[in-house]
């Protein structure tokens, strides 16, 4: 039987790494992954206990001819499209860049694939930023919910959730359309609001700060899911779910920053640790509330989340009392 061949972008990223990782679990396959040189640091410390069963590629997948060197190299059979400038602050300081480079990458994937004539199923991760701002009366949230994104990181994934659309219509691409709620767990950036939390317990559990956790907007809330059921739901999406189609990947609850924090509080071996608000760390706007219907995804699929959110937010801190 021939191998199936998986490309994915971004793979030493949080979620491609943990893709990676389901991806090699499964009979008969072949890991490939994009990386940029200069992320060869840090970032490949997420895939280094998996690196001699991966084949890592350096590409730049803003600049069209590497996306074809690489693709006519791997020929892949389904391809996973993470990379992206994901953090949503970075887009309000550089828009510009955030909008370029993840509809150029999309765009070079999709063009790329046209003109070598090849036809991999290709699942585009998508955002619950897509929605933005939703009114009270639209949750939870429907996959035909108006898009009002309130960042541009939103719009460059509506962008990339249309051109999907469109170049399935169009080309008759074999395009998956996922849009993933907060994902949280262990390998997590530590820009992003729980692993930021998490890392400031762990340091002060090593007396390497102060007793004190700084934080913004705490009254946000987030439909919060494991990456490691969400890199699950991915993979099915790419066998069961229909081309060009939206699919909420959620847990369908809503947690409020303020909770998560306390979780991670009551989980650490310091007690009496102070709050400070951070006015660095306030956004010039913030979704209210992100609480998802993923029905849709489920009835496709059968998919439906295991791992229990305490589990994923005392893997989260106990990474970072390991890196520390």
């Amino acid at each position: 039987m021939r191998n199936i061949k998986i490309l994915i972008t971004g793979i030493t990223g949080f979620v491609g790494s943990h893709l990676a990782e389901y991806c090699l679990q499964k009979p008969n396959v072949e890991v490939f992954g994009t990386v940029l040189s200069h992320h060869l640091g840090d970032e490949l410390s997420r895939v280094e206990h998996i690196k001699n069963k991966i084949n890592l590629l350096e590409c730049n997948l803003i600049n069209r001819i590497a996306v074809e060197r690489v693709t006519w190299e791997v020929k892949p059979d389904k391809i996973f499209h993470l990379a992206a400038q994901s953090f949503v602050p970075t887009s309000w300081e550089s828009p510009e860049d955030t909008l370029f480079n993840n509809i150029m990458a999309e765009l070079n994937i999709f063009e790329v694939l046209r003109k070598l004539k090849l036809n991999p199923v290709i699942q585009i991760a998508g955002s619950s930023e897509e929605y933005g701002l939703v009114y009270e009366n639209e949750l939870p949230i429907k996959e035909d919910n108006p898009l009002r994104p309130l960042s541009p990181y939103g719009v460059s994934k509506v962008a990339q959730d249309k051109l999907a659309l469109q170049y399935h219509y169009s080309y008759g691409l074999n395009t998956v359309i996922t849009r993933g709620f907060n994902h949280e767990g262990p390998r997590r950036g530590e820009q992003f609001v729980t692993s930021n939390f998490a890392k400031q317990i762990a340091e002060i559990e090593k007396k390497k700060r102060e007793p004190v956790i700084y934080v913004g907007n705490l009254s946000a809330k987030r439909d919060f899911s494991d990456v490691r059921d969400v890199v699950r739901a991915y993979w099915i999406a790419t066998e069961k779910c229909q081309f060009g189609e939206p699919y909420n990947i959620c847990s369908e609850k809503a947690r409020t920053i303020k909770s998560v924090l306390e979780l991670l509080l009551n989980l650490s071996k310091v007690k009496n640790i102070k709050i400070k608000q951070d006015p660095v760390r306030m956004r010039p706007s913030d979704v209210p509330v992100l609480l998802g219907d993923c029905s849709k995804f489920k009835k496709q699929t059968g998919w439906r989340p295991e791992i229990h959110f305490k589990k994923t937010i005392e893997d989260l801190l106990n990474y970072w009392r390991e890196r520390l």
